[in-house]
């Protein structure tokens, strides 16, 4: 039987590609804890279409 618990799957999307305008998206998936996290995450991770660090935003 599956546990049942607090931790939901989440996509993060990157901000900077999104205003560039430039073709395809920097997406990554991960887990969080809603109890801790309530709000939306934010988070630096690479972006290789832009071939540097940005700022990914929690979607949907």
């Amino acid at each position: 039987m599956a546990k049942k618990g607090n931790r939901v799957q989440v996509i993060l999307e990157c901000t900077e590609h999104k205003e560039s305008g430039m073709p395809g998206t920097s997406r990554y998936i991960t887990t969080k804890n809603k109890k801790n996290t309530p709000d939306r995450m934010e988070i630096k991770k690479f972006n290789p279409i832009l071939k540097k660090y940005t700022l990914h935003k929690e979607i949907k």
